[in-house]
């Protein structure tokens, strides 16, 4: 009997639910829904509060935390070796965020290539006009030749760059830098024999010795090149400074650098003052108040890595082959300094 009771098969019994066990789940699924469609509306009510380039953080600066519209803040850190990077993230998100109503431009730089200066120029300076965005300029420690170049990226207006008590200034002009090693290199028994389509292709080469009548040639090419490029720079300043006529930028053109109370008499700057007021001014300039006004800077983005080994400041200074090969590369720079910098900035 025991046997046949192990044979019998197993039933199981599936029991309908109670109609409030139904009620139950429609009321769950209801409320799940309710939450997905709230959360859908809350990102688009703070989507301004939302990161856009995953090349650069936003942070809070100042001023009213909550506050809808934005001024921000854009660096330009350490020698300028080109229009990408950081500096291109930050110009470009500020393009995408509808909400910033203003910038304050942050310089502290020697300068660096013309095209790299140039370029940064260009894309603040075009999108100010396009979107009516005043633009105030702080300067930093140094804002000298390119830095300064980048600075007349603020639409001509008046009362708007600002320097510190202690900043360096100036330094309006072009160099291109070249070191003959011809001489060194022979005695160690070396001599360059490139092959090139002409006597010209070698211009700036520190290997290669060159008979009078050639290095008098290519040094009136280059002093050609860099009087074309130093008149771009001297008609950046003008649209930068309309207040200063031809003759007046001609008389601080001369590459010289100043103080921020020589630069203040000369025209250069406006005021003397730290970035707080720049950004008081940038807030005026853009019709808010400082219970409107919410300031942001940018910040790139850090890995695990560079929180546990320091990545990240590593990385800024070191050595790096693109730096090099503008080292190596006929190229002008506005930079206030007898060499071209070696540390990339970031």
């Amino acid at each position: 009997m025991e046997i046949e009771r192990q044979r019998q098969p197993t039933r199981v019994i599936l029991e309908q639910g109670s109609a409030w066990s139904r009620w139950n789940g429609r009321i769950a699924w209801t409320i799940a829904g309710i939450a997905l469609l709230a959360a859908i509306g809350s990102a688009g009510a703070f989507a301004r509060y939302f990161q856009r380039d995953g090349r650069v953080i936003e942070k809070y600066h100042s001023l009213a935390r909550t506050a809808g519209a934005k001024v921000a803040i854009v660096t330009v850190n350490g020698a300028i070796m080109g229009g990408d990077g950081f500096v291109r993230g930050q110009i470009d998100q500020v393009a995408d965020d509808d909400a910033v109503k203003a910038i304050v431009l942050r310089v502290d730089s020697p300068g660096g290539t013309v095209s790299g200066s140039d370029e940064i120029h260009h894309r603040l300076a075009t999108l100010a006009a396009r979107r009516k965005l005043p633009v105030v300029v702080s300067m930093g420690g140094i804002a000298a030749s390119g830095g300064y170049y980048v600075a007349m990226a603020n639409g001509g207006r008046e009362d708007v760059i600002f320097a510190e008590p202690a900043t360096l200034t100036g330094s309006i002009g072009v160099i291109i830098p070249h070191f003959d090693l011809s001489q060194a290199i022979k005695r160690f028994d070396i001599r360059d024999d490139s092959i090139t389509s002409g006597p010209l292709k070698e211009m700036l080469s520190p290997t290669k010795e060159r008979p009078p009548e050639l290095a008098e040639r290519e040094r009136k090419v280059l002093q050609s090149l860099v009087d074309d490029m130093f008149t771009r720079f001297k008609e950046i300043v003008r649209a930068g400074r309309p207040k200063l006529d031809a003759a007046a930028v001609d008389k601080v053109a001369t590459g010289q650098i100043f103080t921020a109370r020589q630069a203040q008499e000369a025209g250069l700057v406006d005021r003397i003052g730290f970035l707080e007021d720049a950004v008081d001014r940038a807030v005026e300039l853009a019709g808010l108040t400082a219970e409107t006004a919410r300031v942001v800077k940018y910040a790139k983005p850090r890995g695990l890595l560079d929180e546990i080994v320091g990545g990240g400041a590593a990385a800024s200074g070191r050595l790096s082959l693109e730096a090099f090969a503008e080292l190596t590369t006929p190229r002008g720079w506005y930079l206030c300094s007898w060499a071209p910098a070696l540390v990339r900035s970031e």
